[in-house]
């Protein structure tokens, strides 16, 4: 991991494009903090009226034939053709960029339908393109969820690197009785930290800087990129932040399954280098050996504390949640199918098949939408333990070789079926 320092270039020509309104509210949001300097900031949305009230150095509206500054309906294929109207208009603002990133949130029409046009324009043109997009949060619906899910599809075959930030997982890093409107505005906050940390890391002169080429390297082509943030005050705040920024809940990974890492840091006036780099190597050490790290160091004295941003991109195709093993997708008359073998070693030889006729449950298609596996799972493992606990009493015992289950126990797991079923 090395120091890099500014090789005294032109600083690189970085626009942030807000897509839809929920990319629109991000891209004011972070014009109005001030935060990101050397940044252009440009807004492209099918509403004319929410057009018209960003702050946006630039605004586009897009499909103006298509959708007459109406929007899309909350129709992504709307969106879509309303941004391929606009093909010219669009590649003209983006023509002659280092990097571009899209902030969008994807479930509505026009951020999810035109987010990939604008990443396809943009990569066209030779720029690094960044996706940073926001998951619906779960009560506004499945149809709309649906469409997010979709949209990221989408928008991922079209981007070098895509962060998503579920903003369900919001929710586990902010005060539970923060009021609505605020929630939606900690998002905002979020992918504006993303693209700040970026932006800062490259064009900023700070205490650490990196180069844009060795940005590149790590974002480009990347796919799915991941993101935790940190923020700690106070005694061995470096040691915190940098431990919450690894285990956040936005990041949801191990990092160790990560090619490529970003680290930036941000501390107050009175920040040290020996902070720094003790949050530095504690990122570090919890990526893989072979992975490609770098990382950036800044004083922003409009702060309190320390804030470690971490950007991990490079995850194969199959990774997954920390601790949650991978499972292959099984409908609930296979579970049953794979539980009722293991259960074949202690049903007794003796339990007959009249035994438990009234209680074996029948499955039908609807099965795997109400079916408790989980609660199942629970059950079986329970079972087991407390199987291998009585083995291992009379093994100590010496009294009597065990004896297998009487008929009664062997129906238990039947009716734990079928009162599963019923809930």
């Amino acid at each position: 991991m090395a120091f890099i320092e500014p090789n005294g270039g032109t600083l690189a020509r970085i626009k942030v494009v807000g897509v839809g309104g929920g990319g629109q509210n991000a891209v004011s949001s972070m014009f109005e903090s001030g935060k990101t300097e050397g940044v252009e900031f440009i807004a492209m949305n099918t509403d004319l009226q929410a057009l018209n009230s960003s702050l946006a150095q630039v605004r586009v509206q897009l499909g103006p034939q298509k959708t007459r500054g109406l929007g899309s309906g909350s129709k992504p294929e709307v969106g879509s053709e309303a941004a391929s109207e606009s093909e010219d208009e669009i590649k003209a603002h983006l023509q002659g960029s280092d990097m571009v990133f899209i902030a969008a949130g994807m479930g509505g029409g026009t951020g999810t339908g035109a987010a990939p046009i604008v990443a396809q324009i943009s990569k066209q043109l030779g720029a690094l393109t960044v996706g940073v997009v926001t998951k619906p949060f779960g009560f506004e619906g499945k149809r709309r969820m649906n469409q997010a899910e979709q949209g990221i599809r989408e928008l991922r075959e079209k981007v070098d690197a895509l962060i998503v930030i579920p903003n369900e997982k919001l929710l586990e890093v902010v005060d539970p009785t923060m009021p609505l409107s605020h929630a939606f505005k900690v998002a905002d906050e979020v992918v504006g930290n993303a693209v700040q940390g970026l932006s800062d890391l490259i064009n900023s002169t700070g205490l650490v800087n990196v180069d844009f080429a060795d940005v590149r390297t790590i974002m480009q082509d990347a796919g799915s990129a991941l993101m935790g943030i940190g923020e700690s005050e106070g005694d061995d705040r470096a040691t915190k932040a940098a431990g919450m920024a690894i285990n956040s809940p936005l990041l949801g990974v191990d990092i160790s399954g990560s090619t490529g890492i970003l680290i930036y840091i941000v501390g107050d006036a009175n920040m040290t280098m020996h902070e720094v780099n003790t949050a530095a190597r504690i990122v570090s050490d919890a990526a893989h050996e072979a992975a490609n790290i770098i990382f950036g160091a800044n004083i922003d004295p409009n702060i309190k504390g320390m804030r470690v941003t971490v950007i991990a991109t490079g995850f194969d195709s199959g990774y997954r949640p920390v601790g949650i093993p991978e499972m292959p997708s099984i409908t609930s008359d296979e579970v049953i199918k794979q539980i009722d073998s293991r259960f074949d070693k202690v049903l007794s030889d003796e339990t007959s098949d009249d035994e438990i006729e009234d209680t074996e449950p029948t499955f039908d298609d609807d099965d795997d939408n109400d079916f408790d596996i989980e609660k199942l799972r629970k059950q079986v493992r329970k079972d087991e333990a407390e199987r291998a606990k009585a083995q291992n009493e009379n093994n100590e015992e010496k009294e009597e070789p065990e004896k297998p289950l009487e008929g009664e126990k062997g129906k238990s797991f039947w009716n734990f079926i079928k009162k599963s079923k019923e809930q």
